[in-house]
């Protein structure tokens, strides 16, 4: 069968060298063309041409060597039936030895004579200097090997090597795209063509060709972005929602019951959120604030005044744990009131799901709690006239869309408030919410714990399990954080599974224990989790998933494994799971190597218990592209995901309002085309006029 003519619309299946297997993991990236593999830039590169000796060579930091391999040994047997491959290599200044696990033909490539430029990291051990499981490249003098190497996200069965073979080969339709920024922008700021920068994020030849592609494609997404942001506010200027009036809402009595003082942050907050509700103008708000700072008080005063006011109100949470327990406390806080909560998350029985959705179309039901099982389309509500979304940066403006849609009503839609637990520094709040008003809660209530951060080695380990053993012994409790599931024999990462048996049978023998991670089922990610908030478990091993959301004021440590992996935002967010008690807590950042850079991060952990202060030296560090890592989806891929610097941020201040102006011209309709494409894929709107 012939293959079709490269387009970017042709299937992924037709790229040379996409077989069946390939082809369904590809669909599971969400790779469907050869445009949209060519839309999936490299996570980061590997600057592999910046070559060191060995005796130069930094410890723990990732570097290229050029080396002659100088003597092999057999394949060896190791524990669990693996094999461990050895060979010493050399320079003019040194040798070092090279490590591979379960690589036994390593031994017909490392052949004495050879030469090749090995990338990996360099520690130091009783019998001098290694390198475990480096990228291998065989080297000639004269030879043309690339000087960055690009990394991208991929699962099995895509490698490294395969995902970059398939891009090569979808390269040429660089030469048949065409830009969408005007051709006046793109020379007045010294931008390249579209086709040429998405060309050298595939292939960058050098440093500063690559730093000029990221600029192009960052100003561009940016300044979609922003254009429909711009659209989304003025779509929503017009539409009318029903005013929620302060006037016989008894609000006084419900603020008297709360067992705390509102802080001042949160009082001018709660005056933000009710000057808004009482127009008829739709609220668009995100009510943004550290870990502990009392969102959830502040949206229940919101939702109380919905009800009061006789109508419905919503609230969505990513994960199940995180509404099972945004429900426990709006009941609390809401009931005494006769306001009536139900659950609705896909892990109900079915029973259960039909009851809350009958309630809540009925009117029976006064506030709906849940996740996505919300904006299914068996849910309606009866009259619902305030949204709340938590956690918003996990969402994208499709799901906020829909729930929005749900509340739809004789031609008026629902008030809606955003939060985020996620310290964002403004100049990039400002790109991330630019539809939305910020009420901003940047002080925590009185008798919140101030957290203590330690940073340790592998050689402080003993002290910390017998600091965990005397804290578990005394009534606390004790979260383990790895940033791995399964071990992996070119990682030192400690991972979930194999360190909660290490701990099970070893430093923390006798404790009860528990383990978490994004592999369990739903029911068992659940049933870990209460068994260690009602204290049947004293420690919990787990990956990232408890970094949102969890509340057990009983934990006063936080253990992180390999913390040098985690981004200080993140780390910050793992830090709030603890300090929620009377209790003393200490958070212990493990440093397992990364050289200087890392333990420069984990000092300003240390040191640092302001997020918001976190987010900046974040920001400053590792660029916005790279600040909501792992998590971005949606809106925020297409706008992170190609920015290096807060240069294009500023460039790209007040540029939508000389865009507008220009609106109708031809040169600019690409431009405003990209923008409603991005409108239609997220659920925001159809056009940009």
């Amino acid at each position: 069968m012939n293959k079709p003519e490269l387009t970017p619309e042709t299937s992924i299946r037709f790229i040379r060298g996409v077989g069946e297997a390939r082809y369904e993991a590809f669909l599971r990236l969400g790779i469907e063309t050869a445009g949209d593999l060519l839309a999936c830039f490299p996570r980061g590169y590997e600057e592999r041409g910046r070559t060191v000796t060995i005796s130069e060579a930094p410890e723990g930091e990732l570097c290229s060597v050029v080396v002659t391999v100088s003597e092999t040994t057999k394949p060896v047997r190791i524990r669990g039936g693996k094999t461990l491959f050895r060979s010493l290599v050399t320079d003019d200044t040194g040798s070092m030895e090279l490590s591979f696990f379960n690589t036994p033909f390593m031994a017909k490539t490392l052949i004495p004579g050879r030469r090749f430029r090995v990338f990996g990291r360099i520690r130091h051990t009783l019998y001098g200097k290694e390198m475990v499981s480096p990228k291998l490249e065989p080297f000639a003098e004269g030879g043309e090997l690339p000087y960055f190497v690009p990394v991208y996200r991929v699962s099995p069965p895509l490698t490294q090597k395969t995902f970059a073979s398939a891009v090569k080969n979808a390269l040429p339709l660089c030469d048949k795209m065409q830009n969408v920024l005007p051709e006046s922008m793109i020379k007045a700021r010294g931008l390249m063509s579209r086709g040429d920068a998405v060309r050298v994020l595939h292939s960058p030849r050098g440093a500063e060709e690559l730093a000029r592609a990221k600029r192009t494609m960052a100003f561009e997404t940016v300044t979609v972005f922003r254009l429909a942001l711009a659209r989304l506010r003025s779509d929503s200027s017009g539409e009318r929602a029903v005013p929620l009036g302060l006037k016989g809402s008894g609000a006084k009595l419900f603020f008297d019951s709360l067992p705390f003082t509102l802080t001042g942050a949160q009082q001018r907050a709660v005056k933000e959120i009710f000057s808004d509700l009482a127009r008829e103008r739709p609220m668009a708000r995100l009510l943004q604030g550290d870990v502990g700072s009392g969102k959830t008080a502040v949206a229940a005063a919101a939702i109380y005044l919905c009800v009061k006011n006789g109508y419905q109100a919503c609230m969505m949470a990513p994960t199940e744990i995180l509404a099972q327990q945004h429900k426990k406390t709006l009941d609390k806080l809401l009931s005494p009131f006769g306001i009536k909560t139900v659950l609705l998350v896909s892990g109900l029985p079915a029973a259960e799901k039909r009851a809350a959705r009958a309630a809540l179309a009925s009117g029976e039901a006064d506030v709906a709690v849940g996740t996505h099982a919300l904006i299914t389309g068996d849910t309606a509500f009866h009259n619902c006239a305030l949204v709340v979304t938590d956690e918003q940066h996990r969402f994208g403006v499709a799901q906020r869309a829909a729930l929005l849609g749900k509340s739809e009503r004789d031609g008026r839609r629902a008030h809606m408030l955003v939060m985020s637990a996620t310290p964002i520094p403004r100049s990039l709040s400002l790109i991330i919410y630019g539809d939305l008003d910020v009420s901003l809660l940047d002080e925590l209530p009185p008798g919140r714990q101030k957290i203590e951060t330690r940073v340790v080695r592998g050689e402080d380990m003993e002290k910390v399990f017998a600091f965990i053993r005397r804290e578990t012994g005394s009534g606390g409790r004790a979260y383990i954080v790895c940033p791995l599931v399964e071990e992996s024999e070119n990682s030192e990462k400690r991972a979930a599974e194999s360190y909660f048996g290490y701990l099970t049978q070893g430093p923390l023998k006798g404790i009860p224990a528990g383990l978490i991670h994004g592999r369990l089922k739903q029911a068992e990610k659940e049933a870990a989790m209460a068994a260690f908030s009602s204290g049947e478990t004293k420690v919990l091993v787990s990956t990232t998933v408890i970094e949102v959301g969890v509340d057990v004021p009983e934990a006063t440590v936080m253990l992180v494994e390999n913390a040098e992996s985690f981004g200080l935002s993140q780390l910050h967010q793992l830090r709030g799971r603890i300090g929620r008690g009377t209790r003393r807590s200490v958070c212990i950042l493990v440093n397992g190597g990364g050289g200087n850079e890392a333990a420069d991060r984990l000092r300003i952990m240390r040191d640092t218990s302001d997020g918001f202060k976190v987010a900046e030296a974040d920001l400053q560090r590792r660029g916005p592209g790279d600040f909501f890592g792992e998590r971005q989806s949606g809106e925020f891929s297409l706008a992170f995901s190609a920015i290096s610097d807060m240069s294009v941020l500023r460039e790209t201040d007040g540029i939508v309002k000389e865009l507008r102006a220009r609106e109708g011209e031809k040169e600019y309709a690409p431009l405003f085309a990209a923008a409603s494409r991005f409108l239609q894929k997220t659920g925001g709107s159809k056009t940009v006029n």
